[in-house]
């Protein structure tokens, strides 16, 4: 699936909000769905790129030998869900960005949803 059909999936997860796909090195979002004016995914790419890098750098000097799935950002009306794109499969440096409502999301499926949605994404 492309980048489009991707988020539009994205954003049928229930309780979903706003989905964007970001490239970490950058920073900049190379798409993004919903939002609206309470939340500007652009911005929200940006920071969360510094959320990735930050995690990244901590993994490096463990030197833990694994890599991040997915990382959880809870606050008290919202799930952010920041799963990163296996390199081996898209030799890239993307994540997709899910912003959901924490009262209609289903925390478990909606990283189901996006695991599968990574899959079959062809960037």
């Amino acid at each position: 699936m492309n980048i489009e059909t991707a988020l539009k999936e994205a954003l049928s997860i229930t309780g979903a909000v706003g989905a964007a796909l970001v490239d970490y090195e950058s920073g900049m979002a190379l798409g993004t769905l919903g939002g609206g004016d309470w939340l500007d995914l652009d911005t929200a790419a940006a920071g969360n790129t510094e959320v990735v890098r930050s995690k990244l750098r901590v993994i490096s000097a463990l030197r833990l030998n694994d890599e991040i799935e997915d990382i959880l950002i809870t606050l008290r009306r919202q799930y952010h869900l920041i799963r990163l794109l296996q390199p081996a499969k898209h030799d890239s440096s993307l994540f997709l960005y899910l912003v959901l409502d924490r009262e209609r999301a289903n925390l478990a499926l909606a990283r189901h949803h996006l695991k599968n949605i990574e899959a079959e994404l062809v960037v």
